[in-house]
Parts: C-alpha cells; sequence; structure tokens
C-alpha cells in the first residue's frame, strides 16, 4: 500500500460563447459562470486577461441589440463586449448599506 495513483478526473471547463460583432469590429462574447477575466487570445494567440468592468454608457446600437437596462461588461484591455452568464443570477441590484 505504497503510494495509490489518484484516478484522472476530467470536466468540462466553461468557456466564453462569441455571439458576433458590433458595425465598428467591437466583439460581443457570453461570460462563463464566474468569469472575471477577459479569455479572448489576439493574432499571436497572447491571452489579453483584462479586468472585465460593468459598462453602464454604452453608445446606441448595444442599446438597440439588449435595452437600455441591459446588464453589460467590457473589458479594459481589449474593449470587447460581455453578456452575462444565464447560468448566473443577475448582478443588476441596487446595493444599499
Amino acid at each position: 500500500m505504497a503510494n495509490p495513483t489518484p484516478e484522472a478526473v476530467e470536466r468540462e471547463i466553461p468557456q466564453a460563447i462569441d455571439l458576433g460583432e458590433l458595425s465598428d469590429g467591437t466583439k460581443i462574447r457570453r461570460r462563463a459562470p464566474r468569469m472575471r477575466a477577459c479569455s479572448l487570445k489576439d493574432a499571436k494567440g497572447k491571452l489579453c486577461a483584462g479586468h472585465l468592468k460593468r459598462y453602464y454608457f454604452f453608445g446606441e446600437e448595444l442599446q438597440q441589440k439588449f435595452g437600455a437596462e441591459a446588464e453589460i461588461y467590457r473589458c479594459e484591455k481589449c474593449k470587447t463586449i460581455y453578456l452575462p452568464s444565464e447560468e448566473e443570477s443577475p448582478r443588476s441590484q441596487i446595493l444599499s448599506f
């Protein structure tokens, strides 16, 4: 009974899903659950890893597509637009202390 070999556990890791582009070429993606950083790779294959920040003041095109009160996030480096994960509850509640 030296060292037992653990069984390999294979699980699917959720990834962000591409949804399209805006007219100016900005990519639109759906976040994976609990995602905090951008997972987009550039032409060289380098990971962006920019923080996803809540985006409140978005343009007319996004308002027409998703509504004026939509929960939208944007990468602070590459400016990719992210929609929230369908598996998570919305974080649009008003905070009061």
